[in-house]
């Protein structure tokens, strides 16, 4: 398809991407809604274009939680919905783990997975779980506690490396993670081993648990500290699919590439902004709030095809 066309695609793959969170939240009485608002975007550009993923023959359907991994058991992963395995295809780790949802929506919305794994989502014995783990679709390691994906990524991507592997490792993360001490240490590491087949995306959409970001442990100047410590970085707008993909697809340099993503929190869903500044995770505090939020969704699903 021409660029254009992939556009339109992969805008409608974000649309429905919002909507099936939104339907999901609603049914559920709760869920991680501002995360797919702020995201969608960047999953959809991920998925469609950026990352290097074998196909897969027909969507995946998730199946039981068999057990944490030890000695006599062997570890489980969600990989198989990236089509993980070749040297040349690039692992996907998500950080922020409250992003599950937002991951399996896009799953399905790119044919990755079964629509009626959905159904299976935060139920006991599923690995379709609330915050993703290892065992989750799509989901390559345990990620928490925040800030601790981007040091297994880097891990990860000094293995490949060492055996000389040409796919690269993305990461996606949030910005209320990049809080944490361990974060910068790991950008330190992965600079000084000029891990270059690093591309991590931070979703900047400004708030994290507590609020605002500027009002519990401002980031800002985010590009120049990242500079600082010796990554290439971009700063852009968050929902410009374009920008998005051309950014991961550019040649690798010697150092790991952050793309910064400007996002709005409440980006296709303004009913989120009554909300102001605790946008974390939404929870009906009345059933006429939440008919309001089933409203929304009627409208929109006559607008998303």
């Amino acid at each position: 398809m021409n660029e254009q066309q992939w556009r339109d695609e992969a805008q409608r793959i974000a649309d429905r991407i919002r909507l099936r969170v939104l339907q999901n939240t609603v049914s559920r009485n709760g869920g991680y809604l501002s995360q797919a608002c702020s995201s969608a975007e960047i999953f959809s550009a991920l998925y469609t274009r950026i990352l290097r993923l074998n196909e897969l023959d027909v969507p995946l359907m998730p199946g039981d939680f068999t057990g944490t991994p030890g000695p006599d058991h062997p570890a489980v992963t969600g990989a198989a919905f990236n089509g993980a395995g070749r040297s040349d295809c690039d692992n996907f780790i998500l950080s922020p783990a409250q992003y599950a949802l937002v991951l399996y929506a896009t799953l399905v919305e790119t044919g990755r997975m079964d629509l009626r794994g959905m159904a299976r989502y935060d139920q006991d014995g599923s690995a379709v779980e609330m915050i993703g783990a290892e065992h989750s679709p799509g989901m390559e390691v345990t990620t928490g506690s925040l800030g601790q994906g981007i040091s297994q990524a880097a891990g990860i991507a000094f293995a490949r490396r060492q055996r000389g592997d040409q796919g690269r490792v993305v990461l996606l993360m949030s910005d209320g993670e990049c809080q944490s001490g361990e974060f910068w240490e790991a950008v330190q590491a992965m600079s000084y081993h000029k891990l270059g087949n690093m591309l991590i995306y931070v979703d900047v959409n400004g708030y994290q648990c507590d609020g605002k970001m500027t009002s519990v442990m401002n980031l800002e100047p985010f590009h120049d500290r990242l500079t600082a410590f010796g990554a290439r970085v971009y700063r852009i707008d968050g929902h410009d699919l374009s920008k998005l993909a051309e950014l991961g697809l550019q040649p690798a340099c010697d150092v790991p590439t952050f793309v910064l993503c400007d996002t709005d929190p409440c980006r296709g869903l303004p009913i989120l902004k009554g909300r102001y500044p605790k946008f974390h995770y939404v929870r009906f505090t009345s059933e006429d709030e939440r008919a309001a939020y089933a409203a929304v969704y009627q409208e929109m699903a006559k607008e998303v095809r």
